[in-house]
């Protein structure tokens, strides 16, 4: 075996093995990489930063990366991104219109959240979006099930399972080890994971588990509102001993769309069924006669909450997507003014 098959390298990977590493851990401008034999801390080339125009175009934990080693000096410095096979992205807090990219090259996203009364269905919902835009497979994972009733967890999957058409529910004990079995059948050598949720879920546990030994600091969460304290602080990836590896994520209250309109059909396929089964192809599901999503909503197939979240999200991403595309041409009209004003400087350099 390649000591880069040991980091999840799979054929077809546009890069030398030689000059290839990927990224473990990112704080900030600082880059921790490996090649399977070595760890490096790299920085990016001069020719990169200058290339680079968007957050989306900078390595993120779980990119291959080609390098040029300095193995004496355990540096190393980042020529280039190989191309990404999926990457999650979120639109970055703030008032910024900016992507944000979580983890790179993973094949599951396991969305972590608690058997306690934060669960939140809506939140789920966008995760499963995201992680279907991403080309990951998502899997939503419910932790702290020692800590409910088994008729609690019975509700909450019925309540998942509202929003996760098609998607694998897995509940589990980080502290008992109850479920770990199953959820590591997910991870068999090579594949990548990365747990995506909020602070207090238990994600840091979790590692934690999976390891063996703790490499993760955890915090109880606060006993009147069940929301976990911030720990883990930047991202970074772990060798599970199986072979798998694992990301670990600071903990997101908030999910932003930033893209999401060729998931959006597959979060929601019980909607686009009943849409596709109305008599008019052109119905707005309000008053029109033989709408099926109206109907469905009158039956109990559907509920009001699953189609107004569909609507809302979809307002969202085309939202999102508008001003993505405004962000674009103002910061052309930018880029061709100052050309524009540095060729009157040349000329006038020129006359003179």
């Amino acid at each position: 075996m390649h000591k880069l098959e040991t980091l999840g390298w799979k054929d077809g990977l546009e890069v030398e093995k030689e000059k290839a590493a990927r990224v473990i851990t990112v704080q900030k401008n600082s880059y921790r990489i490996s090649d399977g034999e070595m760890d490096y801390l790299a920085h990016l080339s001069g020719k990169f930063l200058n290339e680079a125009s968007s957050p989306l175009d900078f390595p993120a934990v779980g990119d291959w990366v080609e390098v040029q080693k300095l193995p004496e000096e355990n540096k190393a410095v980042i020529k280039r991104i190989v191309p990404r096979t999926s990457q999650f992205v979120r639109q970055a807090a703030g008032e910024r219109t900016d992507p944000q990219i979580v983890a790179a090259n993973i094949d599951i996203v396991f969305i972590v959240n608690s058997l306690n009364h934060d669960l939140n269905a809506r939140r789920i919902e966008r995760y499963i979006l995201l992680a279907y835009e991403s080309g990951a497979t998502p899997i939503v994972l419910l932790t702290k099930k020692d800590q409910v009733t088994e008729e609690e967890v019975r509700k909450a999957i019925a309540t998942v399972s509202e929003v996760a058409i098609g998607v694998d529910i897995l509940t589990i004990s980080s502290l008992t080890g109850d479920g770990l079995d199953e959820l590591e059948t997910y991870l068999s050598s090579g594949k990548t994971g990365a747990l995506l949720g909020s602070s207090g879920v238990g994600k840091s546990t979790l590692i934690n588990s999976l390891l063996g030994y703790e490499v993760q600091e955890t915090k109880e969460i606060r006993e009147d509102d069940s929301r976990g304290r911030h720990t883990t602080t930047h991202r970074e990836m772990f060798m599970l001993p199986n072979g798998a590896m694992i990301i670990d994520t600071p903990g997101m209250r908030e999910i932003q769309m930033w893209d999401g309109e060729t998931a959006i059909e597959q979060t929601f396929q019980d909607v686009e069924v009943f849409a596709s089964e109305c008599k008019f192809t052109d119905c707005k599901h309000k008053t029109e006669p033989g709408c099926r999503i109206r109907e469905a909503i009158e039956t109990g197939e559907l509920t009001e909450k699953r189609f107004r979240s569909f609507i809302k999200l979809q307002r969202e991403i085309a939202y999102e997507k508008r001003k993505q595309d405004q962000k674009a041409k103002l910061e052309e009209k930018s880029k061709w003014k100052k050309i524009s004003k540095y060729q009157k400087n040349i000329q006038k350099h020129n006359v003179k």
